[in-house]
Parts: structure tokens; C-alpha cells; sequence
């Protein structure tokens, strides 16, 4: 994807297409920073975490702006919006689950996957209200259908959270949701610094 990338970016430019050149390259760009943001913060990121992000962003710059994938699939918005919804449910889980497990502080599954669903749908609502102050102070079209389109969002973000925290409760209970149990699994086993309880259980 990141070849691709640059490869649009260099026909953009014999052709002269700046807005496209700006978009590959913008998206090029934020494809490399997850890796380097987590190496930031001190963390490992799992090659499921990375292929996951590189998708979403070209998915959602370079395929949903530049060939305008937003106008021609309804659902488009709506797979990008689950996607990140659960991704954010991972993350939540993981970030709760560090804040427990690595310190002397302890909960019970239950309670670490209501917090990480809690957190997933804030990061909704805060996007939500971005687009919202996108649209009033510049004039934008974020929104499209405005209540409509926002309320379609949350209520996909609000499956999306639920499926990420319910693979965090199941992966507590020693159980698998698909492949997501694994994915959580990696992250751990990365940063067995950050899961200190775990490391003693293991």
C-alpha cells in the first residue's frame, strides 16, 4: 500500500494533480507514524496492529477522498467507523488492562471491558463533535446528512467498542473472540513490561 502510494503520487505529479499528490503523500506520511508514535511512548506495536492502521488510513485518505469511495459506497463510512470503533475497544482494553495488571491495583473483567468500551465510544463522540465544529466554523461537509449521519456513526461506533471490549473480557477469561484474543495476546507478549502481573502469572 505505501508503494502504491508513491506510485500515485509520482502519476499525480506528471499529470499535475497537486490536491492528489498532497493527499498519497499525506497518507504516506501517516502510514510510517504509528510505528514510529508507539516507539515514542515506549510501546511495541504487533505487525496486526500496524497492517490494521496502514489500512485504515489508506482507506479512509487515500481510497475515500481521492477516488471519492465516500460518494460511490454507501457503506464505505460505515466500515471505516466500525473498524475504528474497534480498534479503540482493543486499545481501551489494553491501556485499562496495563493500568490493573501492571500495578498493584486489580478488577474484575467485567469492569476493565465496561471501561474499555466507555473509552472507545468517548473517542467516538469527541470525533464527532470535531466534525460537527468542522462543519460550523468552516464551512464543511463532514456531517453530510447532519443528526442522520452523526447518530448512523455512534451507533456504529457503539458495535464496533462493544465486539473490541468483549474480546478484552473474553481474553481475561481465557477465551477467544476470532483472531482478536491473538492480536491482544501480541501486544502483551511485546511488552511484558507494561503487564507486570501477567509476567508473574506466566
Amino acid at each position: 500500500m505505501q508503494l502504491i502510494l508513491l506510485l500515485a503520487a509520482g502519476v499525480a505529479v506528471f499529470e499535475a494533480q497537486w490536491s492528489v499528490v498532497f493527499v498519497a503523500l499525506a497518507t504516506w506520511v501517516l502510514t510510517l507514524s504509528p510505528r514510529r508514535f508507539a516507539r515514542w511512548i515506549g510501546i511495541e506495536l504487533p505487525p496486526s496492529f500496524l497492517l490494521a492502521s496502514v489500512i485504515f488510513v489508506f482507506g479512509t485518505l487515500f481510497l475515500g477522498e481521492v477516488f471519492d469511495f465516500y460518494e460511490r459506497y454507501w457503506w464505505w463510512d460505515i466500515a471505516l467507523h466500525f473498524g475504528s470503533a474497534l480498534g479503540f475497544g482493543l486499545i481501551g482494553f489494553l491501556f485499562i488492562f496495563m493500568l490493573f495488571e501492571g500495578d498493584r491495583f486489580a478488577a474484575p473483567p467485567l469492569a476493565i471491558a465496561v471501561l474499555s468500551f466507555a473509552t472507545a465510544i468517548a473517542i467516538g463522540a469527541l470525533w464527532e463533535i470535531f466534525e460537527f465544529g468542522m462543519d460550523q466554523i468552516f464551512g464543511m461537509n463532514m456531517q453530510k446528512s447532519g443528526l442522520v449521519d452523526t447518530m448512523a456513526d455512534l451507533i456504529v461506533d457503539t458495535f464496533g467498542a462493544f465486539i473490541g471490549a468483549t474480546a478484552g473480557y473474553f481474553y481475561l477469561k481465557g477465551r477467544q473472540l476470532g483472531g482478536l484474543g491473538a492480536a491482544i495476546d501480541d501486544f502483551v507478549k511485546l511488552n511484558k513490561r507494561l503487564y507486570g502481573k501477567v509476567r508473574r502469572k506466566n
